[in-house]
C-alpha cells in the first residue's frame, strides 16, 4: 500500500501540470501572453487557484514551459529531416520544411506562436533553444566532414540559420494562406547560395 500511495501522487502532479500547460496554452493563444493572468489560465482547469503556485512560481515559467514543450517536438522533426538529407539542398529545404510545417500544422499552437511573437523573441536563452542551435551546429560539422557542405564557421551559420527559422516561421504564421513550401523555398534559396559562394 505504501509504494502505491507515491506513484498515484506523481500521476496526479503530472495530470495537474499537464492541465495548467494546456489551459495556458489555450489561454495564450487566444487573448495572448501581455493580456492574461494566472487567474485566466487557473480558470481553464478544474484546479483549486493556490494549486497553481505548486507547479510554476509566476505566468512567465508557465510561458517558459510551453515554449520549451514546442521548441523540443519541432527540434526532433527537424534533426530527423536534416538526418535523412543527401543534398545540401535537401539538409536546408526539409530542416526548414519540417520546422515551418509543424508550427503550421496545429492551428493552437499557430495562434500561440503569433499572438506572442514578441514575448517568444526574448527567451532565447531558453536551454531548449539553445539545445537546437548546438544540433544544428553538430550537423553542420557531420555535413563538412562527409562533404555534404563546404567548410564554415558553423556556430555563425547555426546561429543565423536558427534566427532565420523563428523569422520566416512567424512571417508565415502572419500570412493568410499559410505557405510552408513557398517559405522553405526562399529561406533554402538563401542558404544554398551562400553555400554556394563558400564552395567557390
Amino acid at each position: 500500500m505504501t509504494t502505491a500511495a507515491p506513484g498515484k501522487r506523481e500521476r496526479t502532479k503530472r495530470a495537474n501540470r499537464e492541465a495548467i500547460l494546456a489551459a495556458a496554452r489555450d489561454v495564450f493563444a487566444e487573448i495572448g501572453y501581455g493580456a492574461s493572468s494566472v487567474r485566466d489560465i487557473v480558470r481553464g482547469t478544474d484546479l483549486a487557484s493556490g494549486t497553481f503556485y505548486n507547479y510554476f512560481p509566476d505566468k512567465e515559467s508557465v510561458l517558459r514551459a510551453v515554449v520549451d514543450e514546442i521548441v523540443v517536438g519541432a527540434r526532433a522533426r527537424v534533426r530527423a529531416a536534416r538526418a535523412a538529407a543527401t543534398t545540401p539542398e535537401a539538409f536546408v529545404a526539409d530542416g526548414f520544411r519540417a520546422y515551418f510545417a509543424f508550427l503550421a500544422e496545429d492551428p493552437r499552437t499557430a495562434r500561440l506562436v503569433s499572438r506572442n511573437a514578441g514575448t517568444i523573441r526574448t527567451l532565447f536563452d531558453e536551454p531548449a533553444l539553445g539545445a537546437g542551435i548546438a544540433e544544428l551546429r553538430e550537423d553542420l560539422d557531420a555535413a563538412i566532414a562527409s562533404g555534404l557542405l563546404p567548410a564554415h564557421d558553423t556556430e555563425l551559420m547555426a546561429a543565423t540559420m536558427v534566427g532565420a527559422a523563428v523569422e520566416v516561421g512567424l512571417a508565415t504564421l502572419a500570412r493568410s494562406p499559410i505557405d510552408v513550401e513557398g517559405s522553405a523555398a526562399f529561406v533554402t534559396s538563401v542558404f544554398v547560395g551562400a553555400f554556394e559562394h563558400m564552395r567557390r
